[in-house]
């Protein structure tokens, strides 16, 4: 089981910590519904170094870019990201990723899904035709998400940069705490606003720059949050996790990513899912809110009102914003619209859910 860089800091301030995609990361400091409040309302920080960071740089990596993913990158400019998906060759995802424009036409950095690292890897030099240089630069990155509405407002005085205007799905590039080429972005898993921080792991720059934020944020309330309540704040946003809402599996249009697959250009699969697009889908991904009590966990069966199987959830949790049970799952398409009743079942028990428009807080 792999480190991080801040596998040090987890212990020392008792984190449980749990393996995760072959890595020992944490998983609550204070507990999941204290973490959440804490990065709805305020701010915290997430150690989110076990992610996969991939470099492309030449000619014709922006036209790699375009031929593995389903979004368009050439709508990119230097400082700007995009969220995206690997689509295979029969329309599922071989992952989601954010792209981003390092510079114009020759250098893009990938950040794919710790699960998926290897592969992804695979899947980019394997579309690799035209020689363009490729560098996994993941085990020397380190990636801290500081999350939360008060986020910038704490990080501002580390930074040399203004990052308080920074507009959403852009970044910029400057010395954070003392340590030079640090990447902020503002991105996030949260909903909450934010930055997602990359930085590589060398002359103790790991340590500095989490002992500033942590020296300058603690008296404001900015607390270590874990993978517990950074999964609870996705779900409440709807975001999709790989390997739960999207796999290899799962198209993009079913899970309800449309709106990153642009047909105005050559990518792999983009014929089935364009037939898919014009035939309709069969089944799709939806947003539901327990109206009986009981929490819906991964692959709990979920039907319709007849008692038929019309899908699987999943994702669910215990709303901590909400206080009520939600989650997300397949369901055929006929059972997806807003207000729809469905039912999940519970310890043998149909327990009844509606299904409702995102985000849920």
């Amino acid at each position: 089981m792999k480190n991080t860089p801040f596998t040090h800091k987890h212990l020392a301030l008792g984190a449980k910590m749990a393996e995760f995609a072959g890595y020992n990361m944490p998983i609550s400091y204070t507990g999941i519904n204290d973490e959440h409040a804490t990065v709805r309302n305020n701010a915290g920080i997430f150690d989110v170094s076990h992610m996969g960071e991939f470099i492309l740089k030449g000619e014709h990596a922006l036209e790699l870019i375009q031929r593995i993913c389903s979004n368009d990158a050439a709508k990119l400019v230097n400082g700007q990201a995009q969220y995206s998906c690997f689509p295979n060759k029969e329309g599922g995802i071989v992952d989601d990723l954010i792209v981003y424009c390092l510079e114009q036409n020759s250098s893009y950095m990938l950040v794919v899904n710790a699960g998926n690292m290897e592969k992804d890897w695979n899947w980019v030099n394997a579309h690799n035709t035209n020689n363009v240089e490729i560098h996994n630069i993941s085990e020397k990155t380190c990636l801290l998400a500081i999350q939360g509405p008060n986020a910038c407002k704490l990080l501002q005085p580390l930074v040399d940069v203004d990052i308080l205007n920074l507009k959403y799905y852009t970044f910029v590039k400057g010395k954070f705490a003392g340590v030079d080429n640090v990447i902020i972005s503002a991105t996030g898993y949260t909903g909450a606003g934010g930055v997602e921080i990359y930085f590589e792991d060398k002359d103790d720059a790991a340590n500095l720059i989490w002992d500033a934020i942590m020296n300058i944020g603690t008296s404001a309330g900015l607390k270590p949050i874990g993978l517990g309540a950074r999964d609870t704040l996705r779900l409440e946003m709807g975001y999709c996790l790989y390997g739960n809402d999207i796999n290899d599996t799962t198209s993009p249009l079913e899970a309800g990513l449309g709106w990153i697959t642009k047909f105005t250009k050559d990518f792999t699969a983009k014929e089935i899912l364009q037939a898919q697009k014009q035939a309709g889908v069969t089944r799709k991904l939806v947003a539901f809110e327990m109206v009986d009590r009981g929490i819906p966990r991964h692959d709990y069966i979920i039907k319709n009102e007849q008692g038929e199987v019309i899908g699987a959830v999943t994702s669910g949790t215990q709303s901590p914003t909400l206080g009520k049970a939600i989650g997300m799952g397949y369901v055929t398409t006929p059972n997806s619209s807003i207000d729809s009743d469905i039912f999940i079942e519970i310890r043998n028990a149909a327990v009844k859910a509606k299904v409702v428009k995102l985000p849920f807080a």
